[in-house]
């Protein structure tokens, strides 16, 4: 990796339901490389709040950052990837709305006819996913007790992040690359082809679930080294 000439900065954004501690394979493997990796903790209670958490997390470094973001986390760096730190911005299996859209918006134009999330109703303005249908939507190509405990240890998901809308795409301004994971059962492959192909991306497409994040860190990683040689600050 040559920091002279692309990114050395890498802020790694979670999605729904989880934490920034899944990205921690990701992490070392790019730590290894010689980039500086910061992983955003965002509460998800917000699209707004979670923007701001990230611009925070880039105001901290030094120098051009490649922003990754996954599932709902694409719909973080979309809208926080506006920052002028931001060099590159990354979706693995990730939303990329435009702007006037949300999460929400998405979703509403998946495929009646494939594999739909097993999101519960809210509770107390909180999403779940059900805990018996977790490892099959979310995790199924992980090792059956890694899901159990993903499952068990979901982060509640606030409804008014999915109905956050975006103000400027990042997506319009800086190049982006994304990751399509084939055996995806959260977002249909032909969703995430679609939205990448909107947004002018590098796509690169793997086997994997939801979770090719925690199953396949090394191809997660090389599709950002990709970004960050190719991103000029």
């Amino acid at each position: 990796m040559s920091s002279e000439s692309g990114a050395r900065n890498v802020v790694l954004v979670h999605g729904g339901f989880v934490d920034g501690s899944g990205w921690q394979a990701v992490h070392d493997l790019l730590a290894k490389d010689g980039y500086r990796v910061a992983v955003v903790q965002n509460p998800t209670l917000s699209l707004e709040d979670d923007a701001a958490v990230t611009r925070r997390v880039i105001d901290g470094l030094d120098g051009p950052v490649v922003l990754v973001g996954h599932s709902y986390g694409g719909a973080v760096i979309t809208e926080a990837g506006t920052h002028d730190q931001v060099a590159a911005v990354v979706y693995i299996t990730a939303f990329a709305p435009d702007k006037g859209e949300s999460v929400n918006t998405l979703l509403a134009g998946f495929p009646a006819d494939g594999p739909q999330p097993p999101i519960l109703p809210p509770q107390d303005g909180f999403l779940f996913l059900d805990r018996e249908k977790f490892a099959a939507s979310f995790a199924g190509d992980l090792p059956a007790e890694q899901a159990a405990f993903m499952a068990d240890s979901q982060v509640p998901w606030g409804v008014n992040a999915l109905g956050g809308m975006i103000t400027e795409a990042s997506w319009r301004h800086k190049p982006s690359w994304y990751l399509i994971a084939s055996d995806d059962r959260m977002i249909p492959p032909p969703a995430q082809l679609s939205m990448a192909e909107r947004t002018g991306a590098t796509v690169t497409e793997v086997p994997g679930s939801h979770s090719v994040y925690l199953s396949q860190p090394a191809a997660v990683a090389a599709v950002i080294t990709q970004a960050a040689a190719a991103a000029q600050g």
